[in-house]
């Protein structure tokens, strides 16, 4: 479940540049000395940053919510399998989550999935439940994203629980 906050920082200090240059484009700051252009965008990436980090936070501390509300879980993560990665209508990423119950009784699973970037940067994490899935058969979900993602982004499994 670990995030990595410098991939978070970057990330965000990429997108105040952009719009720090954008900014200074369009004319939109009464103060376009280079020590108050250097100030602002400074600001900007330490609220996005912060911003970032809290979500990414939020997202991690519910997900181990979840997980540590299954009793009686055993690791299940060698039978999960997962789609691409893909955007929804509303914009947040989704991929499909298979389970495969190679238990002798229907059993439900709790499936935690990391989306990242490419350079493997955690972006948001969820738990999505697959339930009463049948013996020795599978079943599928969809795990969405807390919030829209922007980029390349792929999917692993961070952990898996059968109860």
């Amino acid at each position: 479940m670990p995030w990595n906050r410098r991939g978070a920082v970057r990330t965000a200090a990429a997108v105040a540049l952009g719009l720090t240059g954008l900014a200074g484009l369009t004319g939109c700051s009464d103060d376009s000395t280079p020590s108050s252009v250097a100030s602002k965008a400074a600001s900007a990436v330490a609220s996005i940053g912060a911003q970032a980090t809290g979500a990414i936070a939020s997202a991690t501390a519910e997900a181990g919510r979840k997980l540590d509300n299954v009793k009686n879980g055993v690791d299940a993560k060698d039978a999960v399998h997962l789609g691409t990665p893909a955007m929804d209508s509303g914009g947040r990423s989704t991929v499909e989550v298979t389970v495969d119950n190679t238990d002798g009784s229907p059993k439900s699973s709790a499936v935690q999935v990391e989306f990242k970037d490419e350079g493997g940067n955690l972006l948001d994490t969820v738990v999505v439940t697959v339930s009463d899935v049948p013996a020795h058969k599978s079943a599928t979900a969809t795990a969405r994203s807390n919030r829209k993602l922007s980029g390349g982004v792929k999917a692993d499994v961070g952990t898996a629980l059968r109860y």
